[in-house]
């Protein structure tokens, strides 16, 4: 489904924090029914301090760290208000969207859909806990994703300077490209005397000096005895250690690389293709993620800050009774846009 695969960079953490949760098979014993007293109103919508408390306990199992009150229930209210804004957009996922990503977390965790429950249960979370929140991070994610897609992208530019700010080298910064090569060797048996070796040393410098296409490499190298070509293969920049691109990057299309000594013998590579590539180098792909990631927080939280301020957020005292932040008790309360 579109939205399954969009999750937060939270949701690992709670795996982690359900799969210890297997341990306990014993479910809690069954609470009486009570009632649910709301806590805060938000545009419309209740928080009771049922959800308050049903969010801590998932939260320690995520985190392992106690939150207060008020943490728990900035959190909720920032819910209430994304659902919202994601359904102005159209973007709400259906039940099934939500169980299959439900499903999905259990199969992280090699757990069937009802095991996770389970484990759920068995520290007194209810599986809808879980799911709100799963929806909530998917709706979310497709929002901002969805609405700022140009603002989120990461320039070439940005990439390359990030990394020579970091001390990354020339060959990280350049464009990446894909290598299809042939490796060769002149075989020369083990324990043979240097001059032997060097004999097959100029062997290859002759060879280097004749070969201008893969076709003759396999001409000559099946051809000649005590040699072998194997078939070809191709690497990206970020498979290839960076002394070696630039010994590719000096090759000749069809030509073979300088010689080196082997247990082999004397092994050589022919270069059969050179092209650019937008397959990132290790450094460059981590760059990227991070700048992204840098990006997206900082938009999802502008994003939300300015949406938060029109929301309508009305907050309950014991007993029913709403009331403002700040209200001085005994005064009538306003319903207020935090």
């Amino acid at each position: 489904m579109i939205m399954a695969s969009i999750l937060s960079h939270r949701l690992p953490a709670l795996f982690l924090g359900c799969a210890m949760a297997c341990a306990f098979t014993m479910l809690l014993p069954a609470r009486p029914a009570r009632a649910q007293t709301v806590a805060v109103m938000v545009n419309g919508e209740p928080i009771t301090d049922l959800d308050i408390e049903q969010r801590s306990k998932l939260n320690f199992m995520s985190t392992h760290k106690q939150q207060n009150r008020q943490e728990v229930l900035n959190e909720l209210i920032d819910e209430k208000v994304k659902i919202k804004e994601a359904k102005k957009y159209g973007v709400d996922p259906s039940g099934s969207d939500i169980d299959q990503a439900y499903a999905q977390m259990g199969q992280r965790m090699r757990i069937t859909p009802e095991q996770l429950t389970k484990s759920l249960e068995s520290q007194g979370v209810r599986p809808e806990t879980l799911k709100q929140r799963i929806k909530t991070e998917m709706v979310w994610g497709s929002l901002v994703r969805g609405r700022y897609k140009e603002r989120l992208q990461v320039g070439e530019k940005d990439v390359n300077e990030h990394i020579k700010a970091e001390g990354g080298d020339d060959a990280q910064q350049a464009e990446a490209f894909e290598y299809r090569m042939q490796p060769v060797v002149l075989i020369v048996p083990k324990g043979s005397a240097q001059s032997t070796i060097e004999l097959r040393h100029k062997d290859a410098e002759a060879l280097r000096a004749r070969i201008e296409t893969c076709e003759q490499a396999n001409q000559y190298f099946k051809s000649m005895s005590n040699a072998a070509i194997r078939e070809t293969v191709t690497r990206t920049s970020a498979d290839i250690p960076v002394n070696l691109r630039k010994v590719l990057d000096d090759t000749p299309i069809g030509h073979l690389t300088p010689p080196e000594v082997t247990k082999q013998g004397i092994e050589m590579v022919a270069l059969c293709g050179r092209k650019p590539t937008t397959i990132d180098t290790p450094k460059r792909k981590e760059m990227r993620d991070k700048l992204y990631v840098q990006k997206f927080e900082a938009t999802s939280k502008a994003y939300l800050d300015e949406i938060r301020k029109g929301a309508m957020i009305e907050y309950r005292q014991a007993g029913g009774e709403a009331s403002n932040a700040g209200d001085t008790p005994g005064k009538k309360p306003k319903a207020h846009r935090n």
